[in-house]
């Protein structure tokens, strides 16, 4: 592993810092975190800590000797002075005389000793920190090392191969009675360079910030070499179809197949992110890829991610798709069965109440296409393919050196339902839309914009569609959650097919489909051009239809069912004089959408359309109102509010309209008009 160390990199840093007030020390200790955190191999996704014992001064001047280390949420790649908490270290320090601590009192402890009481968390294992003598400490989870960590002779394996350097800790899960462990292992042989934790990772320590890295560094790359050196290939190719049935057709049937059901028609959906890189497909094209998901993660905190591992699926062939789903349920429920009966044998070894979670993958692994991760959120499922790549690397490097023995279940159930981690379940609401994901057509307009942004403000991952792709990306970006703008004319079914064909590639399929885009065109129907009525036809009808059939194509096949929303027009039954190209086919768009609730009802697709009138959009822009309302002697104001209730009426009531329809979980075939009042576009 590359030594990233470099003295005038850390130099800019500690100049940097210190015009902000912060000291030589910590600026150090943020510097060689972010180079630690920068590795995957090192650290992902919260895995792993440092400190560094300096001093700080507080609001009324006075000094205190303080442990600065690493808090809850921060990331270490991009980690913050203000990401390692100065905690008072007498305090941490007399605890050490303490027989026992529970988790509770232990944070309660850290908190109580906070510099700054806004702070943070200091990290769980910060007592660890305190309780070695070291200024600088490094904590990682390097896969290499978990190679060796992960063995049944791993002690053994660990004196052969670092010898005295290193001190070795018998697993004990994180907090209290690791941190005195980890402690009285140094204590036995001051001399040594770090720690190796078994099952769990490495603590190296320094007098400075170089040195702890340096340590690091150089002792992982001992790992890594004697893996190069010495590991064999303990994998046998498994023997897989001629013809494989493609990502695409798969991700919908497992994305509805790990979604969990609460009921008349409710899921809690994920989200997948696929993988298939080299190193993913030589792991699961192998014929013992199910014994090794079966024996556990490779460090007991990915449990809060991959919780006891992952779920093997069987090559799919291309000529057996229409089966496969059938697979997958098989294979989802004896996953959950299995994670059931985990639950069920370790919480019954004591009194405390827990709440099992849910008992679906988060990481499947599928012999031909690759790797899937599965979340609530797009974060999630990204966390959760980020973590299987490196539990593959540290599985199979370990089975290549021996025998890949992770954890015990139980101590991992320990980790996985720790009160800590369970108080911060308890404190998570999901939104109403979290674990879905919607497309916008005509995304980058002002109506689609709006719609884009209340459904990501609802917990959605969404999918703008338009056009103008560059539009449409700045139009995801700037609602936000991991949304994603996607070129597509919406009159081409093979734009169509790919721009979906890419939702499914990005997220795993679709729950909401708002099929918005249209344009307006005005010409008296007695001398219209009959190319203008059939390009109108083309957006305004043909492509609602094109987006509907790309739609029930997906929902069907996740068999979770979903929404299908249609932007109509109030043209469609109250028409106005040299409208007829619009509201032709908007009066048959109208009756696509109860088209649609007829036929899909049974497939729990619920159907309903929007008519709005008189938005300020690309159908009716600023120079268009001022003109309808000087024909009219009206002011813009008058005109735009000319309704019952006398407002104007906004792109984001057009939006609300469509989230509430997402929301009415007992609605179908419903039109709901968004126009001020217009009695003569009311629907009967």
């Amino acid at each position: 592993m590359e030594n990233l160390w470099r003295d005038d990199e850390a130099e800019r840093f500690v100049a940097s810092y210190s015009t902000k007030g912060v000291n030589r020390d910590l600026a150090l200790r943020t510097y060689t975190t972010r180079l630690l955190g920068g590795e995957p191999r090192l650290v992902l996704h919260g895995g792993g800590n440092t400190s560094v014992k300096t001093e700080v001064t507080d609001l009324v001047g006075d000094t205190h000797a303080v442990l600065c280390v690493k808090g809850s949420g921060w990331d270490m790649g991009s980690i913050e002075p203000a990401g390692l908490p100065a905690v008072k270290l007498a305090s941490l320090l007399k605890s050490r005389k303490l027989a026992t601590l529970s988790d509770e009192n232990m944070v309660t402890l850290l908190r109580a000793n906070l510099i700054d009481p806004s702070a943070p968390n200091p990290s769980v294992e910060a007592l660890l920190h305190a309780f070695l003598p070291h200024k600088f400490i490094d904590h990682t989870h390097s896969t290499a090392i978990l190679a060796i960590a992960n063995q049944a002779e791993s002690r053994e394996m660990s004196r052969d191969l670092f010898g005295s350097k290193m001190g070795f800790v018998p697993y004990i899960m994180p907090g209290f009675a690791l941190a005195k462990a980890a402690a009285e292992v140094f204590d036995q042989d001051p001399t040594v360079e770090g720690l190796i934790l078994d099952k769990h990772g490495i603590f190296t320590f320094g007098d400075t910030a170089q040195e702890a890295y340096d340590r690091m560094i150089y002792h992982v790359t001992v790992a890594e070499d004697h893996v190069k050196k010495n590991g064999r290939n303990p994998f046998t190719p498994a023997r897989l179809p001629d013809e494989l049935a493609s990502v695409d057709e798969i991700a919908p049937l497992l994305r509805g197949a790990v979604a969990v059901s609460r009921g008349e028609g409710r899921y809690d959906r994920m989200v997948n992110v696929f993988r298939a890189s080299p190193q993913i497909l030589d792991f699961v094209n192998t014929a013992e890829v199910v014994d090794m998901a079966a024996r556990g993660v490779s460090t007991p905190d990915l449990s809060i991610r991959i919780k006891t591992g992952p779920m093997v699926l069987p090559a799919p062939s291309s000529d057996g798709v229409a089966g496969y789903r059938a697979l997958i349920d098989e294979r989802v429920a004896a996953f959950a069965a299995d994670y059931t009966e985990y639950f069920r044998s370790n919480d019954a070894r004591d009194d405390v109440a827990r709440v099992m979670l849910d008992p679906m993958p988060r990481l499947t692994l599928v012999p031909g296409l690759g790797m899937f991760g599965h979340g609530r959120t797009f974060k999630d499922a990204t966390i959760a393919a980020d973590v299987g790549e490196m539990w593959i690397e540290a599985a199979r490097d370990a089975e290549a050196l021996g025998r890949f023995e992770p954890v015990s279940r139980p101590d991992l159930f320990d980790l996985e339902y720790w009160s800590l981690e369970q108080a911060k379940l308890a404190g998570a609401k999901p939104k109403p839309f979290t674990g879905q994901v919607a497309v916008v057509t005509g995304g980058a307009g002002a109506i689609g914009a709006a719609i884009v942004k209340a459904f990501a403000a609802e917990g959605a991952h969404v999918v703008a569609l338009d056009l103008d792709g560059e539009k449409a990306a700045a139009t995801a970006r700037s609602a936000g959650n991991s949304s994603i703008g996607i070129a597509c004319d919406i009159t081409d079914p093979v734009s169509v097919r790919a721009a979906f064909d890419k939702t499914v590639a990005t997220f795993g399929g679709a729950d909401i489909v708002v099929s918005n885009a249209g344009a307006a065109w005005e010409s008296a129907i007695a001398t219209m051009d009959d190319a203008l009525l059939r390009r109108s036809f083309e957006l305004n009808f043909f492509a609602h239809q094109t987006v509907a059939q790309n739609t029930v194509r997906i929902m069907t096949a996740q068999q979770t069912g979903g929404v299908l929303l249609f932007n109509a027009s109030k043209q469609a039954v109250n028409p106005g004089a040299k409208f007829g190209a619009y509201g032709l086919p908007k009066a048959a768009t109208l009756f696509l959408s109860r088209q649609y609730a007829l036929e899909h009802g049974a497939d729990n697709i619920r159907v309903n359309a929007v008519n709005a009138d008189r938005i300020r959009s690309g159908l009716l822009n600023d120079e268009m109102i001022a003109n309808r309302a000087a024909a009219r002697g009206l002011s813009v104001k008058e005109y735009m509010g000319g309704n019952l209730l006398g407002l104007e009426v906004t792109a984001e009531d057009v939006a609300r309209a469509f989230v509430h329809h997402a929301l009415a979980e007992r609605t179908t075939a419903d039109v709901t008009t968004v126009d001020g009042g217009n009695i003569a576009a009311a629907m009967r």
